[in-house]
């Protein structure tokens, strides 16, 4: 499982559905990412991955300020998990790598 690419996520979050473009990339043994959405882009902190799954934390200020916390899974060209914001309710999270047949 290697989930280095592009993917399109969408965050079933309490305030709608938001659409998210996820870029995570391998340099030197050490796994980056940014996020782009809602005319942001943010870099991925603390950014793990163990096996098939995926975690990062990062900090959005549309449509609220939030810190958020994802955990997925990553299946081939698929990513299913949730998103975190302090005590909200978690937030299903899906995607797929762009560059594969849907």
């Amino acid at each position: 499982m290697h989930p280095a690419g592009t993917w399109d996520l969408s965050i079933s979050a309490p305030v709608g559905k938001i659409n998210a473009v996820v870029v995570l990339r391998e340099e030197a043994g050490t796994w980056h990412g940014t996020a782009n959405g809602a005319g942001e882009e943010i870099v991925l902190r603390d950014l793990v991955l163990e096996g098939n799954r995926i975690g990062w934390q990062q900090s959005i200020t549309k449509p609220l300020r939030l810190n958020l916390a994802f955990d997925v899974l990553v299946e081939g060209d698929t990513m299913t998990g949730s998103s975190k914001a302090g005590r909200l309710p978690a937030s299903k999270v899906t995607g797929r790598r762009r560059g594969t047949r849907h």
